[in-house]
């Protein structure tokens, strides 16, 4: 018991009894199909129609699909800690809250803060691709934007503001704040369709594998390149791994689902092995249908593939899901990104007008305020040069949850409940778990790790001036 004995300042540990308390008033409306739609939504976005192309051209051959195994096995020893964490401390703010129970709340802020760069920069990042591909849609049609309003003032061209990213993140957000029931069922109704669209995008490309282009299967290096052997699997991986972080915002709701213990471990953990299926499968099928090197700089490989294999039909049908399927991603980062500055505001943080809910106990506030900057984020800075940032925040939060297991295992049984679901393998697995997330943050470009250390020091400054002299846990 002598971790729970309170301390002061920013080594603080909370109780866990203060955030169920704070957290009583939030509804639980989410079940395990919510959870696995959440959680498919999010991870199956684009990337799905476009990454197995792309890093099969640039770096991995047909080993691609080995790439997405190894990116899988990876993000999955990480979602075996947050399962295990969702399930004994179902709060919201995941990471942050989890941190600050069993490290103190310095370490809760520094995970939260690498959460946050996740949620603002992904919203942001996926409604300015959404718009991307409906413009591109438009074109098809012989439909054009007016300039003033086909792009942001800091692309340039004569833009003032990108409407269609700002109708894609004022959509999810009215949606949002209707509440989890709304957004859960249009979620389902979502996810499932652009699921039955991957089936029949795999059905209709198997009729169209040519076996020739399997071999060989693991491309020889290039020396002085990331692409063949090993090294280019590995580079794959790297840049796949992006495409999995998804799972981790079903873990930010968990203080809104009905019975955390079951339902959080089957939501995390099923809809990864659901998404790894989806991922290697439509990679295999891709790199059968073409040659690899025929997806090379092309953004749109499967609606290609599909179009140059006599599929018209299945081919734009891909397009308008892959625009559909967008809005799954979006709703799942502001979903969680809005609990997340709940949980700060809540626990003074932040300004505390973020932590209050409305009389049907949806944290609006923070999800306004969310809206706002991602709207900010899409006008003002430049999505190439951001996002090894969403990655590098959110893989320093997983190795805090996979070293976190260490100080929340002795503590089950006694002030934390025992969770529903275990780690297997205790205590190696753990360790492989943040071993494997500092093995892919290494293989990040240093521009990422640059960004990433900018946004770790304004963290700690807001902490230090704001956030060490509001905080109710401390107090």
């Amino acid at each position: 018991m002598s971790d729970s004995k309170p301390k002061t300042g920013w080594l603080h540990k909370a109780s866990p009894a203060s955030f169920s308390h704070s957290d009583a008033h939030l509804q639980k409306t989410l079940g395990v199909k919510e959870m696995l739609a959440l959680g498919i939504g999010t991870i199956v976005s684009t990337a799905i129609f476009t990454l197995p192309g792309i890093v099969a051209a640039d770096h991995a051959g047909p080993a691609v699909a080995i790439s997405f195994i190894i990116a899988a096995v990876v993000s999955g020893l990480a979602a075996f800690a947050y399962a295990e964490f969702a399930s004994a401390l179902p709060f919201a703010g995941s990471a942050y809250s989890w941190a600050n129970v069993v490290f103190g709340e310095v370490f809760g802020w520094i995970a939260g803060w690498a959460l946050l760069a996740e949620y603002f920069i992904a919203v942001a990042f996926v409604a300015s691709g959404w718009s991307a591909n409906f413009k591109l849609f438009l074109a098809s049609h012989h439909m054009v934007l007016p300039p003033a309003l086909a792009g942001s003032f800091a692309a340039g061209h004569g833009g003032v503001v990108d409407i269609s990213a700002l109708f894609a993140v004022l959509i999810v957000a009215v949606l949002l704040w209707r509440g989890t029931n709304t957004t859960a069922r249009v979620e389902n109704t979502l996810v499932v369709g652009k699921v039955l669209v991957i089936l029949i995008f795999i059905g209709v490309g198997l009729t169209a594998i040519h076996p020739g282009n399997y071999v060989p299967f693991i491309p020889a290096h290039k020396a002085g390149t990331s692409f063949g052997g090993w090294q280019g699997i590995v580079a794959g991986a790297s840049q796949i791994f992006l495409a999995y972080i998804g799972f981790d915002s079903i873990a930010a709701n968990s203080a809104e689902a009905k019975d955390p213990k079951k339902t959080m471990p089957r939501g995390i953990i099923g809809s990864l092995v659901i998404a790894t299926i989806l991922f290697v499968t439509v990679a295999l099928v891709l790199v059968g249908m073409f040659h690899y090197s025929k997806y090379e700089n092309n953004a749109a490989p499967a609606a290609w593939a599909l179009l140059q294999s006599g599929h018209p039909f299945t081919s734009n049908l891909l397009s308008v899901v892959a625009l559909i399927g967008m809005f799954t991603a979006i709703i799942g980062m502001m979903l969680a990104g809005s609990r997340l500055l709940y949980a700060f505001g809540r626990d003074g943080l932040l300004p505390s007008f973020l932590g209050k809910v409305n009389d049907k106990g949806l944290p609006n506030n923070a999800l306004l305020v969310l809206s706002v900057i991602a709207i900010l984020i899409g006008s003002i800075f430049s999505f190439t040069e951001l996002a090894g940032l969403i990655s590098a925040g959110t893989l320093i939060a997983f190795i805090i949850v996979s070293i976190g297991i260490y100080a929340l295992r002795p503590r089950e049984g006694k002030d934390i409940q025992v969770p529903g679901f275990k780690m297997p393998l205790y205590p190696v697995l753990p360790a492989l778990a943040a071993l494997g997330s500092a093995f892919i943050f290494y293989n990040l470009d240093n521009e990422a790790k640059l960004y990433a250390f900018g946004w770790f020091v304004l963290g700690l400054v807001i902490y230090a001036v704001y956030g060490s002299r509001h905080s109710k846990l401390s107090k």
